[in-house]
């Protein structure tokens, strides 16, 4: 049985750039050995990238969260600098939205072959935690994981409060 690493949007605008917070980039070197640990144990790593573009602002997301951010193209958009040599043979997955459905299709394909799937990146209480649901809607049988110490929020309370969902839902957390 396989196990799947799913980095969630460690884009520069999470960390930095338009919605960066404190502690975003405190998650990066562990991200960086979890990446190294699934390779070495020859496992998959893959990746998502929030996409968005220009009419931004007309979007559902844009008029209630009215910060650009993650336009396709832009320096925001891009991976951290530091994760890009880690992530460059890894399958990518653009999302317009919170959860990924490409994702979603691509894990329940492999389903039968995982005994793990786990989430880590920005931000906890937004992409993380969609995207770890549709991971255990696509793959139900498989353990989803998410390590708490590999996740942030610019919310302490609500990344809190999302680790709590997280294991009502019956994802595992570190």
């Amino acid at each position: 049985m396989r196990k799947i690493l799913v980095v969630v949007d460690c884009q520069k605008d999470f960390i930095d750039g338009a919605l960066g917070f404190e502690g975003a980039s405190d998650i990066l070197p562990g991200i960086i050995e979890r990446i190294k640990e699934y390779k070495d144990n020859g496992d998959e790593v893959v990746y998502t990238l929030d996409t968005h573009t220009e009419d931004y602002m007309n979007t559902q997301e844009g008029k209630n969260l009215p910060v650009p951010h993650c336009i396709k193209g832009s320096e925001g958009f891009a991976l951290a600098d530091c994760l890009k040599d880690a992530l460059e043979d890894c399958r990518a997955f653009e999302k317009p939205a919170f959860g990924s459905l490409e994702l979603a299709e691509y894990l329940n394909s492999q389903a039968k072959d995982l005994s793990a799937i786990e989430v880590c990146g920005l931000v906890s209480n937004i992409c993380v935690i969609s995207n770890a649901v549709i991971a255990k809607a696509a793959a139900p049988e498989a353990e989803i994981i998410v390590d708490s110490k590999l996740t942030a929020s610019f919310d302490p309370k609500r990344h809190e409060e999302t680790l709590d969902i997280l294991k009502g839902v019956q994802v595992t957390v570190l």
